[in-house]
Order: structure tokens, then sequence, then C-alpha cells
């Protein structure tokens, strides 16, 4: 048995096998010969759902780019590809992709078949660009999904969890390339978010919040403006004054790991994520959970949160 672990370090997978096929014919032959398959991608899950009794398969090895359609905008990337090196690649050709999660770690593949989100009101999640698939199935055959010849099919196929099978293709949307310029605002008063939080977060093209619940305020206030739209800066935000040297999500961390700050202009890659493809993301070992709810019951969910405060501060170290 390999011993093989998530992200943080807090789960050992317990499949008896565990692959690293270097080609789709691998997959096809692993696939059959197995009773029971998962596929994991850069590991960023926190729970056992992505473990197998049995066999697991480890997409890293299928990492290239396999088409660039610069007439019809759109690329055509293995299972295992990452959003960093594809984010270089569409750059380094005037492309880009609309929006991107806050770690650039994370393999393509598995970002958008949980329909990981990003940020930014008017930002659809990263599943949005995907224009088509192809599957090993659990017979070992292979599979295509596509928009453009089966929409209704397609509506059900692209946020998967993991259900069809074995993604060994996918072909993203693409769009000219932009600048990206982010500014951090510092301790936010509680109280302005009941009379504000539409427009707090909708005051850049991705805006994103951190607290750690020790005191009544939102520690951090995130905004990543499209640089052609600085008219848009703000001297201050509903009380929340702009940061004066560059910071980390955590309190008390070094902001090295984090993108550029500051109002500097840069790439949309190495400003859409919160943190550096050639840095340790966040705090490297840390548990999350996500839950996505309603914008119309996010003040009230926050107000909840809040009156546990004194519950909940402690258990967020690092």
């Amino acid at each position: 048995m390999n011993h093989q672990k998530n992200w943080a370090g807090n789960l050992i997978y317990q499949a008896k096998h565990w692959h690293e096929p270097s080609s789709v014919e691998e997959i096809q032959q692993i696939v059959k010969e197995a009773t029971h398959v998962r596929v994991v991608g850069s590991r960023h899950s926190f729970n056992n759902i992505a473990d197998s009794d049995d066999t697991i398969l480890s997409l890293g090895n299928l990492n290239r780019v396999l088409d660039f359609d610069k007439e019809k905008q759109t690329v055509t990337i293995e299972g295992g590809m990452r959003y960093g090196e594809l984010s270089s690649y569409l750059e380094e050709r005037g492309f880009a992709l609309p929006n991107l999660a806050s770690l650039p770690h994370i393999s393509v593949a598995g970002a958008c078949a949980t329909a990981t989100h990003g940020s930014g009101d008017q930002n659809q999640c990263l599943s949005s660009s995907v224009r088509a698939m192809k599957v090993v199935t659990a017979n070992g055959e292979t599979v295509e999904f596509s928009q453009d010849k089966n929409r209704e099919e397609w509506q059900g196929a692209a946020v998967h969890l993991g259900a069809l099978g074995v993604i060994i293709e996918l072909t993203l949307a693409v769009i000219p390339s932009y600048q990206v310029s982010q500014y951090v605002y510092e301790h936010l008063p509680f109280a302005q978010l009941p009379g504000h939080l539409d427009e707090i977060f909708s005051s850049a093209y991705s805006v994103s919040l951190f607290t750690d619940w020790k005191q009544d305020t939102i520690n951090q206030v995130w905004l990543k403006q499209l640089s052609a739209d600085k008219s848009s800066v703000r001297s201050e935000l509903y009380g929340a004054l702009p940061a004066k040297a560059n910071a980390h999500p955590i309190q008390g961390i070094e902001s090295i790991n984090c993108t550029e700050q500051m109002g500097v202009d840069g790439t949309w890659f190495d400003r859409l994520p919160h943190f550096r493809l050639d840095f340790m993301p966040s705090s490297g070992s840390e548990l999350q959970s996500e839950y996505l709810i309603p914008r119309e019951y996010a003040m009230e969910s926050l107000q909840v949160i809040g009156e546990m405060r004194a519950k909940i501060s402690p258990l967020l170290c690092h």
C-alpha cells in the first residue's frame, strides 16, 4: 500500500493501488482491470471523498497543452494540467482565462469538476470556461462531451464531481489577456456590512474578505481591479483603509507567498490568485471547509457566525 497524503497532510489515502499513468492507454487498461477507481489531481481535498478501497489514479504526468486555436479562442489540455502552467502558456500567446481560484497550484480538471468558483459578482465559476471534455468511462472506453454537439447533455456534464469517469482532455474558451491591479483594505467594521454588503462585493472585478473573528471587524478586503478601470480606486472602503504594505490573508505570516498588491499592475494570472505559483500557498497545512449560500442569506449567516466568535476564533490558528 502506498501511503500517499493529500494536500494538507491530514489524510493518508487507503487505496491498495496507486497509479501515475503517462498515457491514455495506461488509464484505459487500469480502469478496465480495477473494481473501484478514484482520481486525484492536486489533492486539494481535505476528506476521503477522493479515496478508494482499491485504486487511485493520479493524473500529474498528463499535463500538456494538446491544442491552441487562436481563431476559435480555445485551448485543449490534458487532465492533469495545473492552472499555473496553463496561465503562463496562454499569457505568452496574448490570451487569458476570465477567472481563477485563489490558488494557481490546483488542477484545471479538478477545479472545473467541483465548480470551484474564484470571486467576482460578474464572474462565473471556473467550469463555465469548459467547452468540451474527453472521459475514460468505467469500461475503459473514451466518451466526448461537447457544448457544441449536445448542449442539453453538456449541461449535466461540466460539473460532474468525478461521476462520469477519468477526465483525460478539457477544451476551454479563452479571452484576450488583460491587466489587473490589486488593493488591500484593512479593518472593515463589521457594522458596515448589513447596509453595504452588495456594494462591497461589487466594488472590483474580484473581491475577497478575510477575518479570524478575533475582533468586530473584517481583517482585510482584497480588491482585484481591472487596470483599465482605475478610476474606481478608492481612498477608503466603508471605514477600511488601504494597507501600507503587501499583506498575507493570515495574520502574522509574511506576504512573500502572496501576489503583488499596492495597486501595481500585473498580468491577470499574477493578480487574480492570492498566492504565487512558485511559493507555498496559504499556510500549507490548513484544513478548509466551504459553504455556498444565496447572497440574500449572506448577512444573516455572517451575523450568526459572529455570535459564535469566542468559540470559533481560537480554532483558527496556524
